[in-house]
């Protein structure tokens, strides 16, 4: 992710010096929606490849989800005010950074504990789909009936399934929201493109 932004970074400056920033904005918000949405959809088995191209998505929309929005912000204001206007402008985005983190992992912490649930009476119930979905094979199912190491076992295999479904659901929530932001980006006014 890091590695794209820094490549983007300054076609993004000389795109954003010549383009309507509403339309970098929109840009850039639906590209990272995108880059979002397309890890949503990982498994217990997703590793490095899958990972890449929405970090990749990701990273290289960051710059149109930071230039274009503050000229935005800022671009109508006399020079003599863009520099309180700028610190509370940061100051309300580090904020609203904050209170998404704490969104994301209250969700994450306070669903995980649920799927386990789901998964682990799913499975009591002798239900093979969610005996396929986590690897619980026949024969450890029966060891766990008598075994502490199966149980051990099979619940670390259900708390991984919860976490990857947990995760999974986080991501296409950032997703959501992100594409949301895009209906008020044409309610914002354009302004003077940046010298």
């Amino acid at each position: 992710t890091g590695a794209a932004q820094f490549l983007t970074a300054p076609a993004a400056v000389a795109v954003e010096r010549r383009c309507d920033a509403r339309l970098l904005t929109f840009a850039g918000f639906a590209v990272f929606a995108l880059g979002l949405g397309l890890s949503a959809d990982a498994t217990r088995s997703t590793a490095g490849a899958e990972m890449f191209w929405p970090q990749v998505i990701r990273g290289s929309a960051i710059m149109f989800c930071l230039l274009p929005p503050t000229r935005l912000a800022l671009g109508h204001l006399p020079a003599a005010r863009v520099a309180d206007a700028s610190a509370l402008f940061n100051l309300m985005r580090n904020l609203g950074g904050a209170i998404g983190i704490a969104v994301i992992d209250t969700f994450i912490y306070g669903q995980g504990p649920v799927i386990a649930k789901d998964l682990t009476a799913r499975l009591m119930a002798g239900d093979a789909d969610t005996a396929a979905l986590i690897d619980a094979t026949p024969g450890l199912l029966q060891q766990a009936m008598t075994g502490e190491a199966a149980r051990q076992t099979i619940r670390t295999l259900i708390e991984t399934q919860s976490l990857v479904q947990t995760t999974n659901a986080a991501w296409m929530m950032l997703a959501l929201v992100t594409a949301a932001a895009l209906l008020i980006v044409p309610l914002a006014r354009s302004h003077p493109k940046s010298a």
